[in-house]
């Protein structure tokens, strides 16, 4: 006889989907909460930017209107040819640097938690902050640039922040050091997940490090790597507060991204129509990220179904 069964005599067991319930709930309330208010905000966002909405949502149709117009704006010509080159630059950079820092954790030196939290610290910064702390280093009148003149060296410049053709790395020098971290957590997993056996065996046939980490452990890395790619373009397209607090988009519109400008057309111009384009013009770069990548997973997971 069960427990169950001594302590209530004659009453039936629960279901296996009623004892579940709670758990049900936990998970399934919130979830399908949080995708119908991300279903519906989007679908509003996609009918405004078809009206001539401006201060307020007003009925009306304008076609491709609002479109045409923030594509042809310098702001957003701007905007993007800074996300091109801020996206590929970060996650470029940021890859290079996830992956050297794992590696050099990977070889088991002493301190490496500690270095492990170091290097992990930033992530529990807001990005507000690291844009706010960077813009004071990069303060040629308060940060590095000061402090190297205080010391003797007066011909040094550094003035980035304030430079139209610079400023644009200052934004990729803050997001690398406030994402790096992230990038060397996921390598550092898989790293450490690579079969010994095999780099044993690699070993014993005459194999040095470099050709170990070029020919085994490289590219065992692959699909971690592409989901750290995918991952640091989500974060660079939608950039807003750490190019806020850094340089606001500045010197001029130097640095602007599609972000800022989304907020500057509905919050600065209430142009209401033309930011809800905007927005729904950074969605479909996002998704022409998210959406191969979805793809990859399938087919991943498909195979190795089969396998």
């Amino acid at each position: 006889m069960s427990n169950a069964a001594a302590i209530r005599p004659g009453r039936p067991a629960l279901p296996e989907w009623v004892r579940r319930l709670p758990e049900y709930l936990m998970i399934w309330v919130p979830l399908l909460l949080s995708a119908a208010h991300l279903v519906s905000f989007s679908l509003w966002t996609i009918w405004i930017s078809f009206t001539p909405s401006t201060l307020v949502p007003v009925t009306g149709w304008v076609g491709l209107r609002n479109y045409s117009a923030v594509a042809a704006s310098r702001n957003w010509q701007i905007a993007f040819d800074n996300l091109l080159l801020f996206g590929s630059a970060f996650v470029l950079l940021s890859l290079v640097t996830g992956l050297t820092l794992a590696i050099l954790l990977d070889q088991r030196i002493r301190g490496e938690n500690l270095l492990r939290s170091v290097f992990l610290y930033p992530l529990a910064v807001s990005f507000v902050v690291t844009g706010t702390v960077w813009s004071w280093l990069l303060n040629p009148g308060l940060g590095i640039q000061k402090l190297v003149h205080d010391l003797g060296w007066t011909s040094f410049k550094f003035d980035w922040l304030i430079d139209r053709d610079m400023a644009i790395w200052t934004i990729v020098i803050a997001a690398i050091w406030q994402s790096s971290g992230f990038a060397m957590a996921l390598f550092l997993a898989g790293l450490r997940s690579v079969d010994t056996d095999i780099i044993k065996a690699a070993q014993i046939d005459g194999a040095g490090p470099f050709r170990i980490y070029r020919r085994i452990i490289l590219p065992s890395l692959w699909p971690i790597t592409i989901t750290v790619v995918v991952i640091q373009l989500q974060f660079a397209i939608s950039t807003f507060d750490l190019v806020r607090a850094l340089t606001n988009g500045g010197p001029g519109i130097a640095t602007q991204l599609p972000a800022l400008v989304v907020y500057d057309l509905m919050f600065q111009r209430s142009l209401l129509g033309r930011g809800a384009a905007a927005a729904v013009l950074m969605l479909l770069i996002l998704l022409a990220v998210l959406l191969p990548y979805a793809a990859w997973r399938y087919v991943q997971r498909r195979r190795a179904a089969h396998a």
